[in-house]
């Protein structure tokens, strides 16, 4: 090969989307190389900011020709494929990384259905290549000051929690296919699934489950986990924000409470995808069986039927 030892070759899948300059500067950040990249829309002016001279393809199937010339020629090879596509394509588009002897970086979530893990845990082993997640809250330093806190705590002891994010969207979410809870999983998944992994990372697994509210741009539950009970409320709606959010110009307001103590993690964000590509490339990274938890906490609220405001709702509601 003529790349230097200790440089890795990228490709990327979603190189138009919101969450791709991250997974960009990732790549520039720890010393790597972005080969080529795909993505429907031609928009996508910020690769220049990193890497002009990546190839860019519109086409899946040139992309994917592409990609098996390179692994033919044996030079230059792809080592990974960074996936930030809409998430019901990350099934196929994960397979397409493997099939071209890449590991696989996928955003959130995995997968939207549970019974695929499955079929990926089949190629890991078939191929010998890794499948990872960016589960980027498990490296914010608040995150995990948490996690070693409560893990040195009984653990019969439960604990009670109320999380709340509300990022305000526009009109073009909902004709976009975040707004399509087959393509995206709603919000739950779309803006939720990080909250739910770091829950049940930290607290255990899931236990049960009541759904107050499920509206395409809102949705309010109960969950237990192990050694937590969860009150949440996801949010795309602006008329949901507090008042001390509006008062200071804000359009996002994320909290957690636990044990009525705030959890204080509103800022440190930015490097948590740069984080997390330093703890994949040094041999540590998230995997399938890492990101099975909050897949299988989405899809089941997902497919639940709210009972409207009985027991313990989210007092937003």
């Amino acid at each position: 090969m003529n790349k230097a030892a200790t440089s890795k070759n990228f490709a990327l899948i979603g190189a138009a989307g919101y969450i791709a300059p991250r997974h960009m500067r990732a790549i520039k950040d720890t010393g790597n190389n972005l080969v080529a990249a795909l993505d429907p829309f031609d928009s996508v002016g910020i690769i220049d900011s990193f890497f002009p001279n990546a190839d860019f393809f519109i086409e899946p199937e040139r992309f994917d020709r592409h990609l098996d010339k390179i692994r033919r020629s044996g030079k230059e090879m792809i080592d990974y494929v960074s996936i930030c596509s809409p998430n019901f394509l990350h099934d196929a588009h994960i397979r397409l990384a493997l099939r071209n002897d890449a590991h696989a970086i996928c955003e959130k979530p995995l997968l939207l259905n549970p019974w695929n893990l499955k079929g990926l845990e089949d190629i890991e082993n078939q191929t010998g290549l890794k499948i990872y997640n960016v589960l980027q809250l498990r490296h914010h330093p608040s995150i995990i000051a948490l996690k070693k806190k409560f893990d040195a705590m009984p653990d019969d002891k439960m604990h009670d929690i109320q999380l709340t994010y509300i990022t305000s969207r526009g009109k073009w979410y909902f004709y976009s296919w975040k707004g399509d809870i087959r393509k995206s999983g709603g919000v739950v998944t779309n803006i939720g699934i990080h909250f739910f992994d770091m829950l049940s990372w930290i607290f255990g697994k899931v236990q049960s489950s009541t759904v107050h509210v499920a509206h395409a741009n809102k949705s309010a539950g109960h969950i237990q986990l192990e050694k937590a009970n969860v009150t949440w409320m996801l949010s795309l709606d602006s008329n949901d924000l507090p008042k001390k959010a509006v008062e200071n110009n804000q359009t996002t307001y994320r909290s957690i409470l636990v044990d009525n103590e705030e959890i204080e993690f509103s800022g440190g964000f930015t490097d948590l995808h740069t984080m997390s590509y330093k703890d994949i490339l040094s041999g540590g990274g998230y995997g399938i069986k890492d990101a099975s938890n909050s897949i299988e906490i989405a899809h089941m609220i997902r497919n639940q039927k709210p009972v409207g405001k009985r027991g313990d709702f989210h007092p937003y509601l």
